[in-house]
């Protein structure tokens, strides 16, 4: 989890300035603090979550050690591989996370059937992804999405316009449900040899080969 710190700051002639922090990891924040307050000149300190919320240090603190027995530092790489004669495709996710203290990995992959289209089994392969993270109880947290898909990524991101009927159909049950769950995505394309493991999931999937695993990493 980060948090950028906002600072009020007193001088000596009582001049007030507020300065902002980038995004820091909460444990530097809390750590950056602790020296902010021992100069004196810190009149107020609060702490931007990155979902945009304001908080105390005492709330901060409090919203941190709740969060540790729940997912964060999540990230999600996705895959959708398409079987034209079949009209199926394969869909995988791997979900990278931190939880209790612990780093963890889920991976993940299923078959779907009467699916049109490769850029469909992308779709349908967030979809999927997001799925998952509601099974895992994620909620109110920033999740990084990483895929090889520059087109769902992109006109998720509102970067691309989208003309297809079926695809604003995806777009607008995967939004829905990332707004449902409080989730705030990062979309970041990456390249296919970068995006390898869920890739294999999804070609697992055609093949008929059911994944579904959970372990520390």
């Amino acid at each position: 989890m980060k948090f950028q710190i906002e600072w009020h700051y007193e001088s000596s002639k009582q001049k007030q300035l507020t300065f902002y922090s980038d995004f820091t990891d909460a444990n530097e924040a809390f750590i950056i603090i602790g020296d902010l307050e021992r100069t004196g000149r810190a009149k107020e300190i609060y702490l931007i979550s990155e979902d945009g919320q304001r908080w105390t240090v005492k709330e901060a603190k409090k919203l941190f050690e709740e969060i540790q027995t729940e997912p964060h530092d999540i990230t999600v790489y996705f895959d959708g591989g398409f079987h034209h004669d079949m009209q199926v495709a394969g869909l995988g996710a791997v979900i990278y996370f931190t939880q209790n203290g612990f780093p963890q990995r889920i991976r993940v992959n299923t078959q779907l059937e009467q699916i049109e289209s490769n850029n469909e089994s992308e779709y349908a392969a967030f979809y999927f992804a997001v799925q998952q993270l509601e099974e895992m109880g994620v909620h109110h947290i920033q999740v990084t999405f990483k895929g090889d898909s520059q087109v769902v990524l992109n006109q998720l991101a509102g970067e691309w316009p989208c003309f297809e009927e079926t695809f604003n159909k995806y777009l607008d049950r995967i939004e829905d449900k990332l707004q449902e769950l409080g989730i705030k995505p990062i979309y970041e394309p990456i390249s296919r040899k970068d995006n390898e493991e869920a890739d294999q999931l999804a070609t697992q999937a055609l093949q008929g080969i059911t994944i579904a695993s959970r372990k520390r990493i």
